[in-house]
């Protein structure tokens, strides 16, 4: 019988992997790299040391971002809070795409 096999579901790095291709969870993450360059070049420019550059992409990967912040380690710890929470958003958003989309018909990949 097709579908039976336990090597015919797809792995959940496979599932995240699709989800990621999706095009508006691709442009969700160039968005998110275009603000994290832009805050970066922003408070590297900035001599006074005051930028607050940094909080938009925050916000823009929130919620998962904002929990990585809370990690020590200044500049690196905020590059690392908004790649993860952009991948993981990025993630829910093909999802939510390739559901919309979908319609009715049940997913063959599942």
């Amino acid at each position: 019988m097709p579908g039976t096999d336990a090597t015919d579901t797809p792995s959940p790095l496979h599932r995240i992997g699709r989800n990621l291709r999706n095009p508006f969870a691709f442009g969700y993450l160039a968005l998110c790299l275009a603000l994290l360059v832009w805050a970066l070049v922003v408070t590297v420019a900035d001599d006074s040391g005051e930028s607050m550059a940094g909080v938009i992409p925050l916000l823009a990967t929130a919620p998962t971002s904002l929990v990585f912040l809370s990690l020590p380690g200044g500049a690196p710890t905020l590059v690392l809070s908004v790649v993860v929470g952009a991948l993981v958003n990025a993630s829910v958003i093909g999802w939510c795409a390739r559901a919309l989309t979908r319609g009715n018909r049940s997913d063959p990949t599942r």
